[in-house]
């Protein structure tokens, strides 16, 4: 019996979900903290991920202990703890900042389809990794990657091409992604035993 479904996400011990959605076929590891986020069908993450604030696209990879829409402080005021947003966890007469947890759930982060984010690595607010992206473990994302791009450091630079260009285009065209899952079925043979551009061949037009 296959262990994923089509009916929602496999969710393992030990996790925090707040105002989150799932599609089908997704996962999400042990211990992981997940908020204000969705996932698309087939993406997973491993242990302790926590992801705040972000779309994650179909058949992302997310590996364990990464961070995706790691939260800011207030750097501008006279002080960046929590108290100034958090107020009601310090005085009974306080109430916590509404207008700024507003602005932080708009900072979204977005990871498109068929990406690896490496093991602790970070995405920044307000960050795109465009479809087929790659972060290498422990690299600090602050900048938008192109698609099928691989990055790794920190603050986060373009170590190589997934794919050339004219590969990656023909890639997104064909969206793959968006496939049902008995052709998904079908075709993979191919995707396991063709390089990129002949599976293209095999399946474009």
């Amino acid at each position: 019996m296959a262990r994923l479904k089509a009916d929602g996400a496999v969710i393992h011990p030990g996790c925090t979900i707040t105002a989150s959605e799932f599609g089908a076929y997704t996962e999400v590891g042990a211990g992981s903290r997940i908020a204000h986020s969705s996932f698309d069908d087939y993406a997973y993450c491993d242990r302790y991920a926590d992801i705040a604030n972000a779309r994650i696209g179909k058949f992302a990879n997310i590996a364990a202990f990464s961070r995706i829409g790691a939260t800011d402080h207030p750097l501008e005021t006279a002080a960046c703890h929590h108290f100034l947003y958090r107020s009601a966890d310090y005085w009974d007469d306080a109430e916590d900042d509404a207008e700024f947890f507003a602005h932080r759930h708009s900072r979204r982060a977005e990871i498109g389809c068929d990406t690896w984010i490496g093991a602790g690595a970070m995405v920044k607010p307000e960050v795109t990794l465009g479809h087929g992206a790659v972060v290498a473990a422990g690299a600090v994302v602050t900048k938008d990657v192109e698609p099928y791009t691989i990055v790794a450091g920190t603050p986060a630079k373009t170590l190589r091409l997934r794919q050339p260009r004219a590969i990656a285009d023909r890639l997104i065209a064909l969206g793959w992604w968006d496939w049902s899952h008995e052709r998904l079925r079908r075709a993979l043979p191919e995707f396991r035993s063709l390089p990129a551009e002949a599976f293209l061949e095999k399946y474009e037009g």
